[in-house]
């Protein structure tokens, strides 16, 4: 078994708890369920938000969850100029026999943007979304 690391992106919708956690909550679902991880898989989880989001954490949301044990790291992102705003950022760890090729990584709302290669139909969390 091997630690596999998934990536995974959304936007919220302003910068209020409700929305950041949301936002959140409906990343960690898809980026679980699209790799059929349970929470004892996760070795760690590591969330970045653009520093135009400070209203919540974003781990708030995976405790929302119910993974009290699983090991969470915030942090704001580089304030790099004409760059997505509003953005959650999270690099999920986890034990897994799957091939690193085999990992489908999640871009949801507008930050399908960061990584139009991987928003693809195929994925059905990111079917339909728009730039």
């Amino acid at each position: 078994m091997a630690v596999r690391g998934i990536r995974g992106a959304i936007t919220a919708a302003s910068n209020t708890s409700g929305a950041i956690v949301s936002a959140s909550e409906r990343l960690l679902v898809a980026m679980t369920e699209s790799n059929a991880v349970q929470p004892p898989d996760i070795a760690a989880v590591f969330f970045t938000t653009t520093t135009d989001l400070d209203a919540e954490f974003p781990a708030a949301a995976a405790r929302a969850l119910g993974w009290n044990k699983v090991p969470l790291l915030c942090g704001h992102e580089m304030s790099v100029p004409n760059r997505l705003a509003r953005c959650i950022r999270v690099l999920m760890l986890v034990n897994a026999d799957a091939t690193q090729a085999a990992v489908k990584h999640v871009y949801l709302e507008g930050a399908t943007a960061l990584r139009p290669d991987l928003a693809g139909e195929d994925n059905p969390h990111t079917a339909g979304s728009t730039f």
